[in-house]
């Protein structure tokens, strides 16, 4: 993208809808700074982890995107409700659009690239409604799978019922001040750690493998998404359930994963074939055609 192009978000118009919805809860997170008390921040912190590990991280992306482990159906049901409560739309959108992202990342296609600005990687892609208005049809071909299963065809469709319904009973046993907080607040960290692996982690930070785009790894976006932020990790390794293949490399969402394997309650788990012992990797950068494991969905 050329330096003096503006970015795309100021070049199409926005929804009008999804920025009043994104605005209002803007306007509760910073409400909600004015009403603190430590419980109502443990508790936040606590759904924090719900909506964005068990759901986004170990849900929506792991196993339904990547499909990096398996599991039974109950237990992917409610790593899907999970996911529902972090307000980032249904399954079948988060899985097609992340789909989409792998197909065409940094080139003609990519839905939320920042060689169309950085703020338009980071929200633009969102507000203005491009992709969930304009081109859900167009994503239907990337979620087979997910269409051919009734609950996932349900939960897209009414995804804001279990968020809704949480707000309803947290206002009813807590109030006000745990609304804001367990609602509001907890939900706009949540989007906005999500969106810096979409922005941040394309713009800043270090390359491993040769991945021939933008990904890079970065430790403070991987600590604010339970592992999500060693993403060249994960452009080199689709499928690998695990994203921090080196022991520093923080990655709470594999620990989960690791939980859920050692219950017995996850089974076929995929992880990279590295030249390496046991996953563990050097600083030294390896092409990924010596790796084993490169493509995923």
């Amino acid at each position: 993208m050329s330096v003096r192009q503006r970015d795309r978000t100021f070049r199409e118009p926005l929804s009008p809808l999804t920025t009043f919805f994104m605005a209002a809860f803007h306007v509760g997170a910073v409400a909600a700074l004015f009403m603190f008390s430590w419980k109502a921040l443990v508790f936040a912190a606590v759904l924090w982890w719900i909506s964005g590990s068990l759901g986004i991280g170990m849900g929506y992306h792991r196993l339904l995107t990547h499909r990096g482990y398996k599991t039974y159906k109950p237990v992917e049901y409610f790593l899907t409700v999970c996911g529902a409560l972090a307000l980032e739309g249904g399954p079948m959108f988060w899985v097609a659009t992340h789909r989409v992202h792998h197909q065409n990342t940094d080139v003609e296609g990519d839905p939320h690239s920042p060689r169309d600005g950085g703020f338009w990687s980071h929200m633009g892609w969102i507000i203005t409604g491009r992709v969930l208005h304009n081109h859900s049809s167009a994503l239907l071909p990337y979620i087979p799978d997910l269409r051919k299963d009734k609950f996932h065809v349900w939960i897209s469709r009414w995804h804001w019922l279990p968020i809704t319904a949480l707000g309803i009973v947290i206002f009813a046993v807590g109030g006000v001040q745990y609304l804001m907080w367990g609602i509001f607040l907890r939900t706009v960290v949540g989007l906005h750690a999500t969106w810096l692996v979409n922005s941040a982690t394309h713009m800043w930070g270090r390359q491993r493998f040769l991945t021939g785009d933008t990904s890079k790894n970065s430790f403070w976006v991987a600590v604010l998404t339970f592992g999500e932020g060693w993403h060249n990790n994960h452009h080199a390794h689709p499928q690998s359930a695990r994203h921090g293949l080196a022991w520093y490399e923080l990655d709470m969402n594999w620990m989960g994963i690791s939980m859920l394997r050692m219950l017995g309650l996850a089974w076929d788990v995929k992880l990279p074939k590295l030249k390496q012992e046991e996953n563990a990797l050097d600083e030294t950068p390896a092409p990924v055609a010596d790796l084993v494991g490169a493509s995923g969905d």
